[in-house]
């Protein structure tokens, strides 16, 4: 329909003219603008909200005494892949739990397969947003691959590859700048991309930096950063103009530190994000539902959780305004898309009912994954299991943190208690040998676990007692395209094929969920303590998080930003 015949049926229905399609009679409704909840009622026409005044009337009325009206939450920052589901099912995950927006970044399929992996993205935001569905919108990847120290499968894309991607409607800026160092140093190739993306959003991704380097960051047009895990450190980024969104995802878990950060005054500065987090705790705990949940509990006010949750993050990036036609969204107000979450209780973030462009989730047919049979993408040669053998003697050792992608390090045995083989094999037919290291923190496994999402180059990465077992799981990846497996004695005990790139899986989230409690099951069998071990194996190699990591080039010591012998000095 014309912008101008929807302009008018809205300003007649806004005046009583002609009837509303959807009115919400005597709810609690948030004013994010004064932060503060009002009684009244919810008008809406063509996907609109077009009224907040009492009197008018709807061809369908819903009785909303007892319920609070918020805004539909909107994801700060997130990786789809590492949800592993594709996006429809990603939507069917999250739309009914009150997510209506997402801003992605979806360099993991970047690294695998490039622009066409972003274009995959794109493609799925506009089908996902032709009718009624999730608002799905994309920061184009910065750093692919994150540093020069691993090999992806897509190269190096660079400001000439990413600027065409700007005009595409879905697109709205630069995704996380990791490589902090060549921010620093004006490395060209990421200087002529903060100019390719100049005037739009630009992503930081900035973990414990402070001081001077920081001030030098944010010079650079960063404007967000995901990636605070210290209350100090998120206050001081905030002081330089650096917007925080607290994270919870599946392994990252920031909320306890930074739940204090979050009050009126910076409401409008904070935001929430999952970043990564997978189809089984969102079905256990939640999605961003989950923040808002847990921050009420730990003392911030329901109306200031609410207004971080949607407002906040639709202003820094420009969607709540100026837009065409609806496509405003973050509040409830005239002229803003009609998204929004029906509420039983605020305190617990209680869903009654959610709408997406004035129409109810539980009426709606989201539609299904329907993909080919994707290529198998997994092309590394499975090394004998004598290549999987670190050196011998005093070794630098990888510590985990449970809950955090931060590693500590310190040096021991190779065959320490507690401390396990750890490899990472490049997985993209260049014939690498694997490179080797040691880790502790996931318990005393005797067998193995292996995961082909391997942040953010993702190569396989397997860790283990028995370096035949870690054959054997490297195998079974390779296999069935990519996944997770845990393997004991050469046996496969569970198994979750991803094969679409090797990070995502083309069924439901319910299925996934229950593979996913099935390969919990077989890593506690053979010993491993961690919650969230696939996850907290996949940041392993990620060269941009501090302190110690393993890429398939070797050892990496972030903190010197080069990579170290594992044998110990």
């Amino acid at each position: 329909m014309p912008i101008a015949d929807v302009l008018r049926r809205r300003l007649r229905a806004a005046q009583g003219q002609e009837p509303c399609d959807l009115v919400l009679r005597d709810v609690r409704w948030l004013d994010v603008f004064s932060c503060e909840f009002v009684s009244g009622d919810v008008a809406i026409k063509d996907g609109a909200v077009v009224g907040l005044a009492p009197g008018l009337r709807g061809a369908r009325e819903l009785d909303g005494r007892g319920a609070h009206v918020v805004p539909g939450f909107i994801d700060a920052h997130v990786h789809l892949e590492s949800s592993l589901l594709v996006p429809e099912s990603f939507q069917r995950a999250v739309l009914p739990r009150g997510t209506t927006t997402a801003v992605c970044d979806p360099h993991e399929l970047a690294n695998v397969l490039g622009v066409p992996g972003i274009q995959f993205f794109l493609d799925a935001a506009e089908r996902m947003t032709s009718g009624a569905g999730l608002d799905l919108r994309v920061m184009v990847s910065s750093c692919v691959p994150a540093t020069s120290f691993e090999t992806n499968g897509a190269g190096v894309l660079d400001a000439t590859m990413l600027a065409p991607l700007l005009t595409h409607p879905k697109t709205l800026g630069l995704a996380e700048v990791m490589n902090v160092p060549g921010v620093l140093s004006g490395d060209p190739l990421v200087l002529d991309k903060l100019a390719a993306f100049d005037g739009r959003p630009l992503d930081g991704h900035a973990p414990l930096v402070r001081g001077q380097a920081l001030s030098a960051y944010a010079c650079a047009g960063i404007t967000s950063c995901h990636e605070s895990s210290e209350l100090g450190e998120a206050r001081e980024k905030l002081r330089n103009g650096i917007a925080v969104w607290i994270r919870e995802g599946s392994v990252a878990k920031d909320l306890d530190a930074l739940a204090p950060l979050l009050t009126l005054a910076t409401s409008t500065s904070v935001g929430f994000c999952t970043d990564d987090r997978n189809p089984l705790d969102i079905a256990h705990e939640g999605h961003l539902d989950w923040l808002i949940r847990s921050a009420i509990a730990k003392g911030v006010p329901a109306e200031v959780a609410y207004r971080a949750a949607s407002w906040s993050v639709a202003r820094h990036y420009g969607l709540a305004g100026p837009a065409r036609g609806a496509e405003r969204v973050g509040a409830i107000a005239p002229g803003f898309r009609a998204d929004l979450v029906l509420l039983d209780d605020l305190a617990t973030c209680a869903v009654r009912d959610v709408l997406v462009a004035g129409r109810l989730v539980r009426e709606l047919e989201l539609p299904r994954p329907s993909f080919e049979a994707p290529p198998n993408t997994i092309r590394a040669a499975i090394p004998e299991a004598r290549d999987l053998e670190g050196p011998a003697g005093m070794v630098h050792v990888i510590d985990v943190r449970a809950g955090r992608i931060l590693t500590d390090r310190h040096v021991a045995r190779h065959d320490a208690p507690g401390v396990r083989r750890l490899s990472v094999l490049e997985r993209y037919g260049k014939g690498s040998k694997p490179a080797n290291g040691y880790v502790s923190g996931f318990g005393e496994i005797d067998g193995a676990i292996a995961s082909s999402v391997g942040h953010d180059s993702h190569n396989l990465v397997v860790v283990g007692s028995d370096a035949g077992d870690m054959r054997a799981a490297l195998a079974c990846l390779a296999e069935v395209g990519g996944g997770f497996c845990v393997v004991r004695r050469g046996n496969v005990l569970a198994r979750l094929a991803l094969p679409l790139g090797g990070l995502m899986s083309l069924e439901e989230p319910e299925s996934i969920a229950r593979s996913l409690e099935e390969l919990r099951a077989a890593s506690r069998s053979v010993g491993c303590v961690l919650l969230e071990p696939f996850l907290q194996l996949a940041f392993l190699s990620l060269p941009v998080i501090p302190s110690l990591k393993l890429t398939d080039r070797g050892l990496m010591d972030v903190d010197a930003f080069q990579l170290i012998d594992v044998r110990a000095a």
